[in-house]
């Protein structure tokens, strides 16, 4: 585009914004530039819509970027709320959602654990949980990671002796498991301790929790001499360990001020215009561990608005806690505490120390963040020679931005699944790996016709997104596991759907399937091997060892799945509770099989005409009695 195409389309996008402008309120919310397709371009907040949205009616006054952006505006959208803190949420939800490619936009699709006390048993348990929490039950943290929960879950254990199998078990046990002899559990499945007992334990975890470790520290010192004192020295050493537990687990971890109870420390860093934000989550005085992000934005954007950008969009799906300790100041701190105060249904703090221990653990957080930015760019950095390296040896027109890379994974046939795996110049996208449940027919173990499968579901899919207009992804490289026969059902695939400009290269073990000896192939040329140090035979091998674990996990998840299914799921109207129902009142799908329509009607849960449908289906050529008008449902 000439740069007065550029003007004329910027004044076409302005004119579309100063002709809706004359309808926005005064009042705060949140509007959309919409391109031609409806697609979201960006996504704004204004104390006055009115006010905000005639700057962009002015392009000669904004930067490139916006520009460009009021250039791609047809329409615009908008949202009417309350207030200016109303407004930031939404914002922050709508960007989180939509993505808009003029925004900075947080990618973290990713839930994270907390630790879970039930509440609706007898004797409580202690676990790690992710997900929605609708069981009835007490939940701490969020933590950064599955090893920081199970570190603390492993360390309530220890000190508290609490229970961590599930309900099922417990009701299972006959005599103590390992955990109770290795004194990690007080064994209440087989009565070795009472529910009171239990639910002081109970107590002493939750102070423990709620950061009243001190407290707890000195009712376990009390305990151990007065049973010292009663001469029951058995019972004194193993409340000694479990104080030793605790002084343990109160020492352990990089960050554990004594001035904090519950607070995120958030730092951002920025180098060559990338940024990475470092998140501790402090819970009760203890480190729950930490996590780096890295934020999608211009590389004109300053570190204050990418933190607030980011504290905005994180907060949007999980609670903030009272306080949040950053390295950089807001420009509308006080906004976003008003904001997060809302969402919290509680004061949130927003401060930024300038001395004392609170401000060594926000530059403890800074320098993580700087030193996890720098190992960033330098494997960029690596990863981008290794791709030009990767183009040179397959003779690609270009460095290939997307690869995607197949396997399958069955057992003699069943439960077969394939898989796509893509990586770029970042690495792995775990994001955009695929998989497919193999629908077939096929033979059993036929690889040839499961890699058809594949990828004429890929394509066909990614064609039609094409016909649509749609900006699908389109990778530069395929990467096949097998030999010339996998190449040639690969090929036939591609030629059949009219895919042309997508390299396919397969890759076949080699000798005795000795790594570094693997041989490449590709359509009209010889066989290909690499010596056995390049860098570039690594990074492949590297790549197919990643598809043939994802293909692997991917298997032992279906196959376990297919395990819990039973002839049950098959019937139509049964669900998970009558299953369920059934399931408890005949022992098992072969009783509900062999039961009469008499016995069926008389399972709790179940009515005539569903009894019939079950008896109807475990015996297809069975008479049965017409149903009594009026009778009972």
């Amino acid at each position: 585009m000439t740069e007065h195409e550029g003007h004329n389309s910027a004044a076409r996008g302005a004119g579309v914004i100063l002709a809706a402008q004359g309808q926005l309120p005064q009042a705060p919310g949140v509007y959309r530039m919409l391109d031609g397709a409806g697609e979201a371009l960006y996504v704004g907040k204004a104390r006055s819509l009115k006010q905000r949205v005639l700057a962009y009616t002015q392009p000669a006054r904004l930067p490139e970027r916006l520009r460009r952006m009021v250039a791609d505006t047809a329409s615009l959208e908008v949202i009417t709320t309350h207030t200016e803190a109303e407004a930031l949420l939404l914002e922050a939800n709508l960007i989180k959602r939509l993505k808009p490619r003029y925004n900075i936009v947080l990618r973290d699709d990713k839930s994270y654990p907390w630790l879970m006390l039930t509440e609706d048993h007898a004797f409580p348990q202690i676990a790690k949980h992710r997900g929605a929490q609708t069981r009835r039950a007490s939940y701490w943290g969020p933590f950064a990671s599955a090893w920081s929960v199970n570190q603390t879950v492993n360390a309530m254990q220890r000190v508290f002796l609490l229970r961590s199998c599930s309900d099922a078990v417990f009701a299972g046990r006959t005599r103590p498991c390992l955990l109770h002899q290795i004194r990690r559990c007080s064994a209440p499945c087989v009565g070795r301790i009472d529910a009171e007992a239990y639910a002081a334990l109970v107590a002493q975890a939750r102070a423990f929790l709620a950061g009243r470790a001190a407290a707890v520290q000195q009712e376990l010192a009390a305990e151990m001499e007065a049973a010292a004192a009663r001469l029951e020295f058995e019972r004194a050493a193993a409340l000694r360990d479990r104080i030793r537990g605790l002084t343990h687990v109160q020492g352990s971890g990089v960050i554990n001020p004594a001035s904090l109870a519950d607070a995120d420390v958030i730092a951002v860093w920025q180098i060559a215009g990338q940024s990475c934000v470092q998140v501790f989550f402090v819970r009760g005085g203890r480190n729950n561990g930490n996590r780096a992000f890295y934020p999608s934005h211009a590389r004109a954007e300053e570190a204050p608005v990418v933190l607030a950008a980011f504290i905005a969009q994180f907060y949007d799906d999980k609670p903030p806690p009272p306080v949040l300790l950053l390295n950089l100041p807001l420009r509308e701190a006080a906004l976003v505490a008003e904001a997060l105060s809302l969402k919290a249904d509680r004061r949130v703090s927003v401060l930024v120390p300038v001395r004392g221990e609170k401000r060594a653990v926000v530059l403890h957080a800074e320098t993580k963040a700087r030193e996890a930015l720098e190992r960033r760019l330098a494997e960029s950095a690596g990863q981008a020679k290794l791709l030009q390296a990767l183009a040179e040896v397959f003779a690609l027109p270009a460095t290939p931005a997307r690869i995607e890379v197949y396997d399958n994974s069955h057992i003699m046939g069943s439960n077969p699944y394939g898989v796509m795996i893509v990586a770029d110049g970042e690495g792995f996208r775990k994001a955009a790996y695929r998989k497919f449940a193999i629908r077939g027919p096929i033979a059993p173990g036929d690889d040839f016709a499961m890699m058809r499968e594949m990828l004429t579901r890929r394509f066909a899919r990614a064609l039609a997104e094409r016909a649509a207009g749609e900006a699908g992804d389109w990778p530069d490289l395929l990467l096949i596991d097998g030999g010339a026969g996998q190449l040639s059902a690969a090929q036939a695939v591609l030629d059949s759907l009219g895919v042309v400009d997508v390299t396919l290269v397969a890759m076949a073990k080699g000798p005795d399937r000795d790594a570094g000896r693997e041989w490449f192939h590709r359509p009209g040329l010889p066989p290909l091997q690499l010596p056995p140090r390049d860098p570039v035979l690594y990074f492949l091998q590297r790549l197919r060892d990643e598809a043939h674990r994802f293909a692997i996990t991917t298997h032992r998840a279906g196959r376990s799945k297919a395990l819990t299914r039973s002839e049950l799921d098959e019937i139509p109207g049964i669900g998970a509770a009558r299953k369920r129902a059934l399931l408890n009142h005949f022992g098992s799908a072969r009783g509900v099989k062999q039961a009469g329509l008499a016995d069926l009607q008389a399972a709790p849960g179940i009515n005539r005409e569903t009894a019939r449908r079950i008896y109807g289906f475990f015996n297809p050529g069975a008479h049965l009695p017409p149903v009594r008008p009026g009778g009972d449902d």
